[in-house]
């Protein structure tokens, strides 16, 4: 036999330049999210620098720390070019976990709300006048 044959019958000579090698992808995609990356870092180092406090502060915070994660899955993880399956996968199980984590929350507030009112010191009534 003159020519390879690959484990799914088809010849060698018949596949495609990306499958013996693997996917190859612009290094320009790379540099641009590199940036990107670095703005996000760097709008995350202003929030501190700006002193910046209370919920806009934290808010921030985690807006950036998602966008940046969200960045390195997606491109240098290969997540974009992944099938919709495996990144529903990936993608689902955090976020179902946010919110049962919100769920719980809620549940926390209205919980520790009714122990006040069921749990609260009776008051007395004032002795009578006579």
């Amino acid at each position: 036999m003159d020519h390879l044959v690959h484990a799914h019958g088809t010849p060698e000579a018949e596949q495609p330049a990306s499958a013996s090698h693997g996917q190859q992808h612009p290094l320009g995609i790379y540099f641009k999210i590199w940036g990107l990356l670095f703005v996000l870092s760097a709008g995350s180092y202003m929030v501190d620098y700006m002193h910046l406090q209370g919920l806009l502060r934290w808010t921030l915070i985690i807006v950036f720390m998602l966008l940046k994660a969200g960045l390195i899955v997606a491109v240098f993880m290969h997540m974009v070019w992944e099938r919709l399956a495996l990144m529903y996968a990936i993608v689902v199980p955090p976020l179902l976990l946010l919110v049962l984590l919100g769920i719980g929350a809620l549940e926390a507030d209205y919980t520790f709300l009714t122990r006040g009112t069921f749990f609260a010191p009776v008051q007395e009534a004032p002795p009578a006048a006579h």
